[in-house]
C-alpha cells in the first residue's frame, strides 16, 4: 500500500475514534512509513525541522504518544525507536525481526505464540496485557554481503 493511502487510512481511523489527525501527526507518521528501519525521536525531529523549523523535542514526543495510543506506531524497546504500523486499528501481539547491520525492521505475527505465552502466563496466575518480542540478528540481504 502506498504511503499516501496509509496516511489517508490513518486520518479516517483517527476521525472514526473522535481524534484529529493533525498535519504534524500526518508528517511524523509519513516519515515513519517511508523508513525501512526504526527511527529515534531526535532523528524524527531533525527530519521534521526541514519543514517545521520551530519543532521541539516535546512536539515530537507528544505526537509519538498520540500515534502509540492509536496503534499507528510501535515502539522498539531495545533501541528506543519507533516504526509505523501498517495495520492499525486492531489489538495484536507484535514480534519484530531487527537487523543489527542495516537496521531494517520486519513486523511479523507468529502463529500460536500469543496462545503459548498466555497459557504459560495463566499457569502462574498472570494475565498478559501487551506483548512485544524483538529478535535481533542479520537480515538476508546483509548475510549475502
Amino acid at each position: 500500500m502506498k504511503s499516501e493511502q496509509l496516511v489517508e487510512n490513518a486520518r479516517r481511523y483517527c476521525e472514526s475514534k473522535g481524534a484529529r489527525f493533525t498535519l504534524l501527526r500526518e508528517k511524523i507518521y509519513a516519515i515513519l512509513i517511508n523508513k525501512a528501519g526504526a527511527t529515534g525521536a531526535y532523528e524524527l525531529l531533525d527530519e521534521l525541522k526541514e519543514t517545521e523549523t520551530s519543532a521541539k523535542p516535546a512536539t515530537v514526543y507528544r505526537t509519538l504518544d498520540f500515534l502509540l495510543e492509536f496503534g499507528l506506531v510501535h515502539r522498539l524497546e531495545s533501541n528506543n525507536a519507533f516504526i509505523a504500523c501498517h495495520h492499525f486499528g486492531c489489538s495484536h501481539p507484535v514480534q519484530f525481526l531487527i537487523c543489527d547491520r542495516c537496521g531494517e525492521v520486519k513486523e511479523i505475527q507468529s502463529e500460536g505464540l500469543k496462545e503459548t505465552l498466555d497459557a504459560q502466563a495463566n499457569a502462574f496466575g498472570f494475565q498478559v496485557s501487551t506483548q512485544t518480542i524483538e529478535a535481533h540478528g542479520v537480515c538476508a540481504a546483509c548475510q549475502e554481503r
